[in-house]
């Protein structure tokens, strides 16, 4: 399949962890691959509206050069989940919320991602690899191969 001006979201929770570090690794892979045309996006399914990204999150990305200094969570909608080609949860809960909301199964997908909130550095950092290593998959798979 061409996904080319495909439309990815994250959603996880509260949108200060993991959804916005997955959104942030994914396009860093995407850019180093070619796939600007690819929209990334994250949300959450009972996010607080313009929270930053938890102190954490934005400490363990800046560690692999990424900034979240200007994330700000959002609360997931029907609109989102209308428009996302792929749509990509931290849990199985996430996938369930997001088909009452309209998702078709088919669309998405679920990254079984502890929640880290609350959590030291080494919990984020292992939070941030699991979601490094499953971004390097999907962005292989969007961009059309490991060499693309």
């Amino acid at each position: 399949m061409n996904w080319d001006n495909a439309s990815v979201l994250f959603v996880c929770t509260g949108n200060t962890c993991r959804s916005p570090m997955a959104a942030a690794l994914l396009r860093a892979l995407l850019d180093k691959r070619g796939g600007i045309n690819i929209m990334v996006s994250s949300a959450g399914i009972a996010a607080a509206e313009g929270d930053p990204a938890t102190p954490e999150a934005a400490a363990v990305l800046r560690e692999k050069g990424l900034d979240l200094s200007g994330h700000r969570s959002r609360r997931v909608t029907a609109e989102d989940v209308r428009r996302a080609d792929i749509i990509v949860t931290m849990s199985p809960s996430h996938a369930l919320a997001l088909q009452s909301l309209g998702a078709d199964a088919e669309r998405i997908r679920v990254w079984t991602v502890p929640d880290p909130f609350g959590g030291g550095l080494a919990v984020y950092r292992r939070t941030r690899d699991t979601l490094e290593q499953e971004a390097a998959r999907l962005a292989e798979e969007l961009c059309g191969g490991p060499n693309k």
